[in-house]
């Protein structure tokens, strides 16, 4: 019989006993798999001794990438963004600040530079699993610092894949280069972000059209194959093993089939997890634990004290009270599993001496049971802290957070906007500098060396070039966005800074594109730049690739919201999101639009809102042409979102307006009247005669007198859309329209819900 089999089934009938005994004294499994893989260590000679070592290593570094594709699918950008300020500041703070502090420890025991530095990011990460216990045992996982700690332990587990980064990169050249580490954070944050976005736009499609032919047996190989590959291609490419795992369990993470895949890969987790922690356990020396026992103590002590005040320090930082400070650094006052895998890493590169991997996990195994006392008593030593402060110092802290304002800037419409900036930038400016990448570096290499004339090459690398960042240069530019109408409309002097962060944005998009350009014709500089720049605004004017834009923008959209959107929205009867999402408002005509008509208005095209209705001398015009012009008194009725109305009255010089009722709230409320509008729902079959065609071709206006409000696709909502959007099968197109509307839609072959045509 091979010896692992007689190695693994000695481990883990060992683990089982061990960890029912933990259970019966409601101690951490993790504990029990620690002493169990102790008692079948090398160094516990009393007891069956592991043979086939190697082996069980290999399952050891399985395990790793198995925990970490269950913590990624734990993990998902939704998650990301709910935490918050707070979170943000405070995981930063802490994991700053515990990386010096262990590190100037390790220097000050005398440890190498290696030794310490990676003694400072095992000490930086706490342990989620131990938190989590410790919060349900004592029955304060619903308290608001809970919240808090929560969000600080989803940044510190994407800290951790970084410093994990950093680390194999400071191992590899033995020092601290700036230089090297700066490029391999920037390739990663590239790497990253065309990872997770080509990720978000395939893998959710593909398994969705899978679906189908995939049981639970099925879903499993695929997730795991996923993960497996991921693993693969992060290898490929410089990174961790861990690092793929996690991004694959945090692709899977935002696809509906999360839940399902977590409860299937539970007990692989399970078991390839315990093999992990059963190594750790095997690497204990007891006399090497007896030669460090002060380090051991010291380095217990500066985790439970400088994890406590750290911590606490960055939830000062964010605003919070120093009561919700105490609380949230008494929860985080231990180091765990996380700690493990950075010690493994170091002695897989072999950069760290043998005894740091026990002294580690005998600090990790004190502060674990620490946890819950800190807990449990973080009140009483908030008045500790509270008596020991100077009452000044606590006064002014208490003053300081319990008046800290929301993160408001004295223009928030600025702030919004440079958010906005900010985030559009880097996203579409990574979809073209990856696509560019791609073409220079794997495309055309490969064209060269197939073409049978280099001309052909080039042509076909350019052409795809083009194709490709053309797809991306109308939203990247972004000159139509609510944010950037609010500010250009709010005041004249706003205009100028505005043009300026546009243009900046236009050279940067002649940066990305002009050195992958340069490497494949060879061309001059400034004849290279000026072809780039009148191709970027030509593409601009036309709106070349609008609608295969607008398709993979909405799918990619649905994709990326394709969990939290099947939570809402569980079948096709509760598919309530559109009529609450626009509102309406009554306009009286301004006397500088008299004689102007509608479609010279263009405030379709310029803020997004629409007039459903015109009232003149108490008629009502449903559904009014651009040929309309207004005339004095009449009363203008418009449907927009709320922003976007916004931006309409601040264009008029109209002041802020009160609360606008929903557009549901307007055609309930005027239902019975001859002129009433209603909002139909309608859903685009396989065989139906719009699917495929743009909504301009579709002709849906002008064949039945009604407006197209937004198109619902895979539970996301798509309010206005483009009118060179493609129409695809099981779309919902909702339209604005009479009750005359709907008899055309019926006599039509459409389906709508007579009894009740607001969905």
């Amino acid at each position: 019989m091979p010896k692992l089999i007689t190695d693994l089934a000695v481990m883990l009938l060992t683990a089982g006993v061990v960890t029912v005994i933990f259970r019966r004294f409601k101690q951490p499994l993790v504990l029990g798999y620690i002493l169990a893989g102790f008692l079948v260590g090398p160094y516990m000679p009393y007891f069956f001794t592991v043979v086939d070592s190697a082996s069980i290593e290999t399952w050891s570094e399985i395990g790793i990438i198995v925990l970490m594709f269950g913590l990624g699918l734990e993990f998902n950008l939704h998650k990301l963004a709910s935490v918050g300020g707070t979170a943000v500041i405070t995981a930063l703070t802490e994991v700053l600040g515990m990386l010096v502090v262990g590190y100037l420890v390790g220097q000050a025991m005398g440890w190498s530079m290696m030794d310490s530095i990676f003694l400072g990011g095992m000490l930086s990460m706490s342990s989620t699993t131990i938190i989590i216990k410790a919060f349900d045992e004592l029955g304060v996982r619903k308290e608001g610092f809970a919240e808090l700690v929560f969000g600080t332990l989803v940044i510190e587990d994407i800290a951790g894949i970084f410093m994990m980064i950093i680390l194999s990169t400071v191992s590899v050249s033995k020092n601290i280069s700036g230089a090297a580490l700066a490029l391999q954070l920037g390739e990663l944050v590239l790497y990253l972000a065309l990872w997770l976005i080509l990720g978000i736009y395939i893998l959710p499609t593909l398994l969705r059209r899978a679906s189908d032919f995939m049981n639970d047996e099925t879903l499993l190989i695929v997730s795991l194959g996923i993960c497996f590959g991921m693993v693969l291609l992060a290898e490929y490419l410089g990174f961790s093993s861990a690092l793929g795992a996690f991004l694959a369990g945090s692709l899977l993470a935002g696809t509906v089939h999360a839940e399902r895949v977590e409860h299937l890969s539970s007990g692989i987790k399970d078991l390839f997890g315990t093999v992990f922690f059963l190594s750790v356990g095997m690497m204990i020396d007891p006399a090497m634990i007896v030669r460090h026992a002060l380090p051991i103590l010291i380095i217990t002590l500066v985790t439970i004290v400088g994890k406590l005040i750290i911590s606490s320090t960055g939830v000062l930082l964010s605003g919070q009270s120093l009561r919700n400070a105490v609380h949230c650094g008494c929860s985080l006052a231990q180091i765990g599993e996380f700690a493990f895998i950075i010690a493994s890493l170091g002695m897989n590169l072999g950069v760290i001496a043998d005894y740091i991997y026990p002294i580690i996990v005998s600090v990790s195994v004190i502060t674990t049971l620490t946890t819950p006392a800190f807990i449990k008593n973080s009140d009483r030593i908030y008045e500790l802290v509270r008596r020991i402060l100077p009452r000044k110092l606590a006064d002014k802290l208490e003053r300081y957070t319990s008046d800290a304002p929301d993160s408001q800037a004295q223009d928030s419409d600025w702030l919004n906007y440079l958010r906005r900036y900010a985030k559009v930038t880097a996203f579409y400016g990574v979809l073209i500098f990856g696509v560019l990448m791609i073409v220079q570096y794997l495309v055309f290499p490969f064209l060269q060396s197939a073409a049978p004339q280099p001309w052909i090459a080039q042509a076909a690398s350019i052409l795809l070039c083009v194709l490709g960042v053309a797809l991306f240069i109308r939203p990247m530019l972004d000159l139509h966005s609510t944010e950037y109408t609010v500010l250009w409309v709010k005041n004249p002097y706003y205009r100028l800074p505005l043009i300026a962060l546009t243009a900046l944005r236009f050279v940067l998009i002649v940066l990305i594109i002009y050195f992958p350009i340069q490497a494949i014709l060879d061309l001059s500089d400034w004849l290279l730049v000026l072809i780039i720049a009148a191709a970027i605004l030509l593409i601009y004017r036309s709106g070349w690739m609008s609608s295969a834009y607008v398709s993979a923008e909405a799918r990619f959209m649905a994709n990326f919201n394709e969990r939290n959107l099947q939570r809402e929205v569980g079948t096709e009867d509760e598919m309530e999101w559109l009529d609450e999402a626009l509102y309406v408002q009554k306009l009286s005509c301004p006397p500088e639009l008299y004689g102007k008509t509608l479609k010279q208005l263009a405030w379709g095209s310029h803020f997004s809102v629409n007039v459903i209705q015109v009232i003149r001398n108490r008629k009502v015009r449903n559904m009014p042409s651009g040929s309309l012009e207004l005339h004095e008194g009449d009363l203008l009725v418009l449907v927009g979102k709320a922003e976007d109305l916004r931006s309409l009255r601040l264009s008029l010089g109209m002041q802020e307006y009160e609360e606008l009722p929903t557009l549901r709230a307007y055609t309930e409320a005027q239902a019975d009247s001859p002129y009433a509008v209603f909002a139909y729902a309608i859903k685009v079959k396989k065989d139906s005669e719009l699917a495929g065609k743009s909504i301009r071709s579709s002709a849906l206006r002008e064949k039945y007198d009604c407006m197209i409000l937004g198109l619902q696709r895979n539970y996301l909502p798509i309010l206005q859309p483009d009118i060179n959007m493609t129409i695809q099968p099981d779309d919902y197109i909702w339209i604005l329209g009479s009750r005359r509307m709907a008899e055309k839609l019926l006599a039509g072959g459409f389906d709508t819900d007579e009894e009740d045509p607001v969905f």
